[in-house]
């Protein structure tokens, strides 16, 4: 049985009151149904402000999760006003998204900044997870896990077809990704059919990880 990825990625939502009532239903979730995490690795990625918050809240509901970032500096620690260094960031996580397509699309990140970023995850020992748009794009040296995220799919509700998500992952397996996920409009009722794929390790969910009935059932579901 192959390990299963769920990646929730609540972008710029949630304050800290929201975050812990979430918190407390998910837990209130995980105790009143049966789910087995066994070969689950579950990851959530919370704004830069909710992280200490949030760590808090994953130790004292004893939730089997683990904490990433949704971005990182370019920089190491120095005069770079509003940015987040790798070196601060692994006080709390061991994951970080790099170059998702909002960054990309809203921030005008290139290729080579999210090399740099890259690199300094690398250099801190956290694993990136760098997102790619299509079978074309860069993947940065060092980087085992991608997550293929069709711009069509990001947070409209249509997400891609299994079938096109194992064809663009197993290009990227072919290249020696060791882990790689599909995100764009992952819901509870499709998530299965994506995991049923071989290529496909795990999911990248936004919009219904921030629901936390949603996010347990594609959890329960994958």
């Amino acid at each position: 049985m192959k390990n299963t990825f769920i990646i929730g990625n609540w972008k710029s939502h949630k304050t800290s009151k929201e975050a812990t009532e979430w918190f407390e239903k998910l837990a209130t979730l995980f105790k009143e149904e049966t789910l087995s995490y066994e070969n689950k690795t579950i990851i959530l990625c919370p704004p830069f402000h909710l992280l200490p918050l949030v760590s808090s809240l994953i130790h004292e509901h004893q939730l089997p999760l683990q904490l990433g970032a949704q971005d990182v500096s370019p920089f190491e620690v120095g005069a770079y006003t509003g940015e987040v260094a790798a070196s601060q960031l692994r006080e709390y996580v061991d994951y970080v998204i790099i170059g998702h397509s909002e960054r990309r699309k809203y921030f005008g990140e290139s290729d080579e900044v999210v090399a740099q970023k890259t690199k300094q995850a690398l250099g801190a020992g956290i694993t990136p997870l760098v997102c790619v748009q299509s079978i074309d794009t860069t993947v940065p040296h060092g980087v085992s896990m991608i997550a293929y995220e069709p711009v069509f799919a990001i947070g409209t509700g249509n997400a891609d077809t299994p079938e096109d998500a194992e064809k663009v992952l197993q290009t990227f397996k072919d290249k020696g990704m060791q882990i790689t996920l599909y995100g764009g409009s992952v819901n509870p009722e499709n998530v299965a059919s994506f995991m049923k794929e071989s290529a496909v390790d795990g999911v990248l969910p936004g919009t219904d990880s921030l629901d936390p009935d949603l996010f347990f059932h594609i959890i329960q579901n994958s």
